[in-house]
């Protein structure tokens, strides 16, 4: 009997909105042209850096963070809240992140680096952030429309990569980015619809786990990919998830596995890089051999590419993919987050 996920007419039937379309296409935002607008830099010193944002507009500051972790030589912070740190100064540049362009937690962050007349940039598809910026002539970097936030990291990534060049705090690094378009679009294709569950990874991965709440665990470098399934669970599948990091995983909730018998509704993930240290690699396979009998056993999800970019970004999509094929299994569209937006209207 074929799998749901191998039959055409299903897949376009629960997925209107063709959410599995903008995740094939997403390698090509490598390419995508961050160009800034009013680069306003007046030369000042920046011995601090802020990314404000929230749900997927903060992605692209976490993975940036660790891919960057060797080439800024300040200290970065990533603020998911209305308020920023005592710490912010004229010295500090903040970058206000809101896909929308309308998210008032970063609305708020964005007016607290006004009165401290902190350096600013802007990153945003629209709404009263860019109105902001063109006002304000503030540098900024306006994104393509029509995309949830959680599918448009890369574009995020560029744009993030544009601002820090802009302003001085790294530079070279957009190419870096470019130069994993074509890899990227020949290891994506791989888990196309058109292509069987025997030969697609990200089918493979979504049968898995479909029925259960996934769990999923990175180390110091894979951290923001763990978080980024989680968010893709939550958002395309509409499913529960929870995360969480290694070496900290095992000073506490490695122990929270120990009580109850194996048969637990969870599908564990494990995001891991051959980059990763060697005792965080270590721990990832004790870990899972003292549970075993404890928790169901990990699905081991290796990482591919030469560098700790590709990886990051393979891994960034593979997340989409797969929580898009368990959104088609659980019957639901993986596009719309209607809970979000009912909340949101709420709130004002």
């Amino acid at each position: 009997m074929n799998s749901p996920l191998d039959i055409l007419q299903t897949i376009q039937q629960k997925d209107p909105s063709g959410a599995l379309e903008v995740a094939a296409s997403q390698y090509r935002q490598t390419t995508y042209e961050a160009t800034v607008s009013s680069p306003d830099n007046d030369g000042r010193t920046i011995s601090h850096v802020i990314v404000t944002g929230m749900g997927g507009s903060a992605l692209a500051a976490l993975l940036a963070k660790v891919w960057l972790r060797q080439d800024i030589h300040i200290p970065i912070e990533i603020v998911r809240g209305y308020e920023l740190p005592a710490s912010l100064s004229k010295n500090t540049l903040v970058i206000a992140s809101s896909y929308s362009g309308n998210t008032e937690e970063t609305l708020s962050a964005l007016h607290q680096s006004l009165e401290a007349e902190a350096q600013i940039g802007i990153i945003a598809s629209g709404g009263e952030l860019l109105e902001i910026a063109s006002q304000r002539g503030i540098a900024h970097v306006a994104l393509p429309t029509g995309l949830q936030p959680r599918m448009a990291v890369i574009y995020n990534l560029r744009a993030l990569t544009a601002l820090l060049e802009n302003f001085g705090v790294v530079h070279n690094k957009l190419g870096e980015i470019e130069s994993t378009a074509n890899w990227l679009g020949r290891e994506t294709a791989a888990w196309n619809s058109s292509v069987p569950v025997e030969e697609n990874y990200a089918k493979q991965l979504a049968e898995e786990a479909v029925g259960k709440t996934a769990v999923f665990y990175g180390g110091a470098l894979t951290a923001p990919l763990a978080y980024k399934w989680k968010i893709s669970w939550n958002e395309n599948a509409k499913n529960v998830a929870f995360w969480n990091e290694y070496p900290e995983f095992n000073h506490n909730e490695f122990m929270g596995w120990g009580s109850h018998p194996i048969e637990k509704p969870f599908a564990v993930f494990d995001v891991v890089s051959n980059f990763e240290h060697s005792q965080i690699l270590k721990r990832f396979e004790i870990s899972d051999r003292l549970l075993s009998g404890r928790r169901p056993k990990s699905h081991v999800i290796t990482l591919k590419g030469d560098t700790l970019l590709e990886q990051l970004l393979w891994g960034s999509i593979l997340a989409d993919y797969v929580s898009i094929y368990v959104a088609i299994l659980n019957g639901v569209d993986p596009t719309p987050v209607a809970l979000i937006e009912q909340l949101k209207k709420e709130l004002v």
